[in-house]
């Protein structure tokens, strides 16, 4: 009866001490990519054999707190209407995932530094599915461009999505503009040459 007992009570002690661990870990990456599992103990209030005991290195919790944070980004992006003019979708689609970027950028440079390319592609497959089905459609109805391959259009978002990222840094571009400047660089740069490319749903303030 006794073991009983303890046994879920453990088991809803496990459960706590990790989320605890991986919401501080969150914060503790957001603000410092280099921060140390020392840190992210402290931040979660248990000691690093816990922390050990539940992640065996410090790359396997990046790992789970990055997926996990993917895992969030998606169930937002999966509220998107994508539905209709494939141009009017990507743009309705680049405002949360450009915020979801902003949430994660710094989790995935530290994600960057410990974990496999090929891990990396593949916390990225996700995300860029969904993308890559939007783009073939845009292609198959003619008003995304033929010409260049699907996986480089795909990559243009995702860089133009990081580009701006840096000028919020350094000062020369607004966090509000953002969404409305990613929208505008992509739609002319997936638009069929010879064709008129769109105007985005929102403007930059001027």
């Amino acid at each position: 009866m006794t073991n009983t007992t303890h046994a879920p009570a453990k088991r809803a002690d496990a459960r706590r001490n990790i989320a605890s661990i991986l919401d501080a870990a969150a914060i503790c990456l957001s603000r410092d990519p280099n921060a140390s599992i020392g840190e992210i103990a402290e931040a979660a209030g248990v000691g690093r054999v816990t922390l050990y005991g539940h992640f065996s290195s410090r790359a396997e919790l990046i790992d789970a707190v990055v997926a996990r944070a993917i895992d969030e980004g998606n169930e937002s992006l999966e509220a998107v209407d994508l539905s209709g003019d494939p141009r009017a979708a990507l743009v309705r689609l680049i405002d949360p995932s450009w915020l979801s970027i902003v949430r994660i950028g710094a989790l995935m440079t530290a994600a960057g530094a410990v974990l496999s390319p090929e891990r990396m592609l593949e916390l990225h497959e996700r995300p860029a599915s969904r993308v890559e089905r939007l783009v073939e459609r845009g292609r198959s109805e003619g008003v995304f461009r033929v010409d260049l391959p699907t996986s480089w259009l795909v990559g243009i978002l995702h860089r133009v999505m990081h580009g701006a990222a840096a000028e919020i840094d350094a000062g020369r571009l607004s966090s509000d503009d953002a969404a409305a400047v990613i929208a505008a660089t992509v739609l002319a740069a997936y638009t069929p040459p010879g064709h008129t490319v769109p105007r985005a749903d929102t403007r930059v303030r001027q």
